[in-house]
């Protein structure tokens, strides 16, 4: 593909400002439009099963909005059919408004040759069926998981209705207890939403000018990324997408804008928060590293003596800089930093206000901190958070 020479150079500040505004943290948030508003603007929420203050898409709009209710979260995303649970970045939580969009992954799916699993004969028309009287059902209800207690061990059920989520036949319209609840497509997703009638290339162009709005700016890898689709495919599509070509000082890569997001200059109040390690604005590692000088990295499946800076270490976001890393855990009504990374003594205060903030969210009333990288900024980050409790 050649890339037109670009009409715009923006600075490296220039673009870190555009790329947190693009993912709502920097300006006044929306807080009419709320949760719907963060998916809408975001365009997709990882699911994990971790959950350590609360799982990553309680954690998404709370980043955004603040303290937020849990019950509310789960009614933005939900309730009425406003989203749905399909394969994006990861297993995401998208606007239902894009289920047109993901025709392309649907039909790859329907084509595909070989599966993990064997579907046993009947398996699929028999669950398709029972849904269609008896729906929406959980696996479980479905007539069960697992054939054993293994966790990759999926019973013929199991399958058959994840196959058919995959085919888009099955839509997930809710989490019960963290169970996917399954229903038929055709009763959950809005008729005027329900068709796949979009080529394979207006699917992929969409969702790369989508990408490109949710960024604010990025490179052909960062746009491929947010969507996981292949750089070939945007290769295919960025001409017509609508995004323009920029030059960003430093990156040393073509890269491509939102031309809304070029038109004001962004400004406004800056966020200060932990992330979630599943956080769109850090979903790509070299990304990361590349705008904010951070190097990001999951420690969950790492073994415990290989960590460096935690199981679930969340970065800290303050001034529209990653100025640290915060390990947290629970112990009844007390939020328990584990392990703590600091960017230096300015970090101090951007840190205590963030764990004070999250304490007040998840309703702990008392915050203690283990272990500071830095031992001389332990006493500094305590007296600072006592100040704050007392």
């Amino acid at each position: 593909m050649t890339t037109p020479h670009p009409a715009t150079e923006l600075s490296a500040d220039e673009a870190r400002r555009i790329a947190l505004r693009a993912q709502g943290f920097l300006g006044t948030p929306d807080r009419k439009a709320g949760v719907r508003g963060v998916l809408r603007h975001l365009g997709a929420v990882q699911l994990d099963t971790i959950s350590v203050l609360a799982r990553s898409h309680e954690l998404i709009p709370y980043a955004r909005l603040g303290a937020v209710g849990r019950k509310t979260v789960e009614d933005a995303y939900w309730k009425d059919t406003h989203a749905f649970e399909y394969w994006s970045h990861a297993a995401c939580i998208l606007p239902i408004e894009e289920w047109p969009h993901f025709a392309f992954r649907r039909r790859a799916y329907r084509s595909r040759p070989h599966w993990n699993h064997t579907l046993p004969d009947g398996t699929y028309d028999q669950v398709i069926k029972q849904l269609r009287t008896e729906g929406p059902l959980t696996a479980t209800e479905l007539g069960g998981a697992k054939k054993t207690s293994e966790w990759w061990d999926w019973s013929g059920t199991k399958v058959a209705v994840e196959r058919a989520l995959m085919y888009g036949e099955v839509v997930c319209v809710d989490r019960r207890g963290w169970k996917r609840v399954y229903d038929l497509a055709e009763r959950a997703v809005p008729a005027d939403l329900l068709h796949d009638e979009l080529d394979d290339a207006e699917c992929l162009r969409r969702l790369v000018r989508l990408a490109g709005e949710s960024l604010g700016v990025g490179t052909r890898a960062d746009i491929a990324d947010y969507h996981r689709l292949k750089g070939e495919q945007v290769d295919a599509v960025i001409a017509d997408s609508g995004l323009v070509p920029v030059a960003v000082e430093g990156w040393g890569k073509p890269a491509w804008a939102d031309p809304t997001a070029l038109d004001t200059p962004p400004r406004g109040r800056h966020r200060t928060t932990l992330l979630s390690p599943f956080d769109s604005l850090i979903w790509e590692r070299a990304r990361t590293e590349r705008i904010f000088g951070f190097t990001h990295r999951l420690e969950a499946y790492v073994p415990k003596p290989k960590r460096v800076h935690g199981y679930f270490a969340m970065p800290v976001l303050a001034g529209g800089r990653l100025v640290g890393r915060v390990d947290p855990a629970r112990e009844g009504r007390t939020l328990v930093a584990r392990q703590v990374t600091l960017d230096g003594p300015k970090a101090v205060p951007a840190v205590a206000q963030a764990l004070l903030e999250a304490a007040t969210w998840v309703d702990c009333t008392d915050v203690r901190v283990e272990r500071v990288d830095a031992p001389d900024l332990r006493e500094p980050l305590t007296r600072e958070l006592t100040r704050a409790l007392a």
